[in-house]
């Protein structure tokens, strides 16, 4: 049965018209923390704890904790697969498109903590007994994924979904092959029109076909239906990381109160790049006649998408860690809303090829290029703690994150004020409140070794519905356990894997387009079903003085 749920409509649909979307808000405001493979294993409860360099992006109150300097370097690897299959839109299983099914994986190495803190002693028995100062980079997202799918369809086309949506909107042929149409016209229907996968028919200049279509007579009605069956491939490479500068001071009163701040400046880089192809199984069902009776037929066609963009971010964050006895510690912290800049880059291009190549076309737009301010949602987190001696540890976090404050702006003195003013609307509407709730172990069966493990739980901040009925999107999910050593001099080394449960992305490369006279779907575009699983693996290494 056709899914509805969850549904998302590829970039190859909604981002390739170039204005900002509230899920760009959502991509650059995401947080996953990474850190040291000891806040890794943990499942990043750090709130209450402190003493790790990974916890202080967590709790800036942290860095107080540990009456000494240290130095941190954490190398990663991060594995990705992503397995896909069409999902039938059909009652009785019958899939018609994208019916094979594929698994690609993707592995990239980083360093997702470095960092160093230096402690000062005040020679004081009571009030501040230590200042900490430190600087740590953490990140805090990765991008890492390859997708790939592929499968025959003999209903619909990449191409007649682009006529049909060319002519809906009421687009004109010959706008859009003007020399400067990309000054006027969505790039992508001007780069379909010019690399010939749609054109214009019948003398009218507002009616547009698909290189993959058939113009025949129905008892008088002009009718258009796909020449014959399609091998279709969509391909999907999506790479980044968004990492965390943090500039620390953290104070120590009389080992009861822990007090912190950081400074912190966020850096961003994101490349998104999609393709869609299609080949005739046999060109000779795609016959096209020109009016000097020249025939030639449609081969091949494939348009590719990409688009990256650069961020920079300064906000302050404000932490406390409270020890009151008896082995339970409380903490708490608060994030302001990031000032973020972005610079944002797109480029499309297109080709279509013919048995007689003297026919083919291609067309690339030029590099669409903007810049903006953002505002990232401020964050809170609080964290209780219980130690057992030297033994154990047991630790809960929750935080929370209002998404629907996010906001776009524009600056300068030539720029219009409300120029944002209905998409951060649409934002309110549709992004609400995240919660997060991390928990975390550790154990000491011997001295110098110890054991954890973690988990770690993300609601979704959307808040949509279809026709009224609210959509629940799940809940991210995520485990963790490691090792660590703790030598009799300086030196200590992590180890940590953290594993995120299974997660299902349903996305469709182009819209419905052939309907009934009633408005319900005759022929189906294709929805294709992704399966995401994620693997961390880290190694912390550092030296205590």
């Amino acid at each position: 049965m056709r899914k509805t749920a969850f549904l998302i409509l590829s970039a190859l649909v909604v981002v390739s018209m170039q204005a900002q979307t509230i899920y760009d808000a959502q991509l650059f405001s995401e947080r996953n923390y990474e850190g040291t493979a000891r806040t890794i294993a943990m499942g990043n409860a750090f709130t209450a704890l402190g003493g790790d360099l990974g916890s202080i992006g967590i709790n800036p109150a942290g860095s107080a904790v540990a009456n000494y300097s240290q130095f941190t370097i954490t190398p990663g690897l991060t594995i990705s697969s992503n397995t896909t299959q069409g999902v039938s839109p059909y009652s009785d299983g019958y899939l018609p498109y994208f019916e094979k099914q594929f698994k690609n994986t993707a592995t990239h190495f980083a360093i997702p903590n470095l960092g160093m803190t230096f402690n000062w002693e005040t020679g004081r028995t009571s009030g501040l007994k230590n200042v900490t100062f430190g600087f740590v980079m953490n990140r805090v997202y990765n991008w890492n994924e390859d997708v790939f799918a592929a499968g025959r369809n003999s209903t619909t086309s990449y191409m007649g979904a682009m006529a049909a949506d060319a002519t809906a909107v009421g687009l004109l042929g010959s706008n859009l092959n003007m020399s400067n149409a990309y000054d006027y016209d969505p790039w992508k229907y001007v780069v379909g029109y010019q690399s010939g996968m749609i054109s214009t028919f019948g003398g009218n200049d507002n009616q547009f076909v698909g290189a993959s279509e058939l113009i025949f007579d129905n008892m008088g009605q002009t009718e258009i239906s796909l020449g014959g069956p399609l091998d279709q491939s969509y391909g999907r490479r999506v790479r980044g990381s968004k990492n965390d500068y943090l500039i620390n001071m953290g104070f120590n009163i009389s080992d009861f109160l822990y007090i912190g701040a950081n400074l912190g400046i966020t850096s961003m880089n994101y490349s998104y790049d999609e393709y869609f192809k299609e080949v005739a199984v046999d060109p000779s069902d795609f016959e096209i006649e020109f009016d000097n009776g020249q025939k030639i037929y449609f081969d091949s066609m494939k348009y590719k998408y990409s688009y990256s963009c650069n961020n920079s971010g300064v906000y302050g964050k404000f932490g406390f860690i409270l020890t009151p006895g008896y082995g339970v510690r409380i903490g708490a912290a608060i994030q302001t809303p990031t000032a973020t800049t972005v610079n944002e880059y797109w480029h499309m291009s297109g080709e279509t090829t013919y048995t007689d190549n003297s026919h083919n076309a291609a067309a690339q737009s030029p590099e669409g290029e903007d810049y903006y301010r953002f505002s990232e949602p401020w964050r809170a987190n609080l964290g209780a703690a219980y130690t057992l001696g030297k033994l154990a540890v047991f630790s809960i976090d929750y935080e929370m994150c209002n998404y629907s404050s996010m906001k776009f702006k524009r600056s300068g003195f030539d720029d219009s004020r409300d120029y944002f003013i209905d998409l951060n609307n649409d934002i309110k509407s549709v992004f609400g409140t995240s919660h997060m709730l991390r928990a975390g172990v550790e154990v000491k069966p011997i001295d110098r070794l110890a054991v954890r493990a973690g988990y770690g739980l993300t609601t979704s901040p959307e808040k949509y519905s279809i026709d009224g009925y609210k959509i629940d999107v799940p809940a991210s999910q995520n485990v963790a356990f490691g090792l660590g050593f703790i030598s009799r001099k300086s030196f200590f080394a992590d180890i940590a894997c953290r594993y995120a449960f299974t997660t299902e992305e349903y996305f469709m490369p182009y819209n419905d387009y052939i309907f009934y006279e009633n408005g319900e779907v005759a022929d189906f575009a294709p929805e294709i079903l992704n399966r995401k699983n994620n693997w961390k693996v880290l190694m912390t290494l550092g030296w205590r003085f």
